[in-house]
């Protein structure tokens, strides 16, 4: 028996489209003062910025096929792909602070004078137009990793764009060139700590691992302390999105039939207190193995 709770998903059509279109328009303009000052720095970050735009993109189109209906073929319909989405973002995002990274080393031992002003005052408009896109997301992405790639990607440019900011005023009285690789690979460092969570979490729920904010052990518990249940199995809880996780379980029971009614508390407990959305039951008789799948272990029971 299945059944689903909560199948309400939050719209980001609209967050995703404001957030895309700030950062064109923040390309255009670092790219073209980038090019009115002569500066590489401005406008290989206008092309890093660029590649955030895509996985906006990517992000934005994961979240909108993921609303699609299921079909035959596709009874999940596309939801999986908001997993495959995060961890491409988290993988792309991995390599942008590898490259921030390296070119950061590389202006350590090789320091390039850079236009403090001009820069400064692009690097403060990237700060305002990354810090308003990355609040867009702030809320989803606690509960929708999905979301969290978006969010982790504006965080880190908001990150780097303000460091480039205190590091070209730091310059501008100082002098000191090197401070602008130094704030680039500490702001890289904190970043690495979320990207690397973002990857492991996409990854384990790419191979249907247990989500990480499910209590496995309670779920185990809790069904086998229910009335009539003398021992359950094949017990499978995974992700079917970002935001939707789905069980299914064998409940050996003493009765003949736990009755349409309880699967139904059952699966609504499930739901309100493991935050399982989409449970699948199915109820045998103790001592009847014609229907059951792990027949060894149930012989044992």
């Amino acid at each position: 028996m299945a059944h689903d709770y909560d199948h309400k998903q939050i719209n980001y059509n609209r967050t995703f489209a404001v957030g895309i279109l700030l950062n064109i328009v923040f390309v255009v303009i670092e790219a073209g003062y980038g090019v009115a000052a002569g500066s590489l720095a401005l406008i290989a970050d206008a092309g890093h910025n660029l590649s955030d735009v895509f996985s906006l993109l990517l992000a934005w189109g994961a979240s909108w096929l993921a609303r699609k209906p299921a079909t035959e073929k596709r009874t999940y319909g596309f939801r999986k792909v908001t997993i495959i989405a995060s961890l491409t973002n988290g993988i792309v995002l991995l390599f942008a602070l590898g490259g921030i990274t390296w070119e950061a080393i590389g202006r350590i031992f090789d320091p390039k004078p850079i236009e403090a002003i001009t820069v400064v005052v692009v690097a403060a408009i990237g700060v305002v137009i990354n810090a308003i896109t990355a609040l867009l997301f702030v809320s989803g992405q606690k509960t929708d990793l999905n979301i969290k790639g978006a969010y982790l990607h504006m965080v880190a440019d908001t990150g780097v764009s303000l460091g480039v900011v205190v590091a070209g005023i730091f310059v501008m009285f100082t002098g000191w060139q090197v401070i602008d690789p130094l704030v680039s690979i500490f702001i890289v460092s904190v970043i690495l700590v979320g990207t690397l969570s973002l990857l492991r979490d996409s990854l384990n729920l790419a191979i249907d691992s247990v989500p990480e904010q499910i209590d496995i052990a309670g779920v185990m518990a809790y069904l086998s302390g229910l009335d009539n249940v003398s021992q359950i199995h094949d017990l499978h809880v995974w992700a079917m999105s970002t935001t939707e996780v789905a069980l299914s379980v064998h409940l050996v029971t003493t009765d003949n039939d736990l009755g349409n009614n309880n699967l139904s508390i059952i699966q609504q407990h499930l739901h309100d207190r493991f935050g399982i959305g989409h449970s699948t039951i199915q109820v045998e008789k103790h001592g009847d193995e014609s229907c059951m799948l792990d027949r060894d272990v149930c012989k044992k029971g």
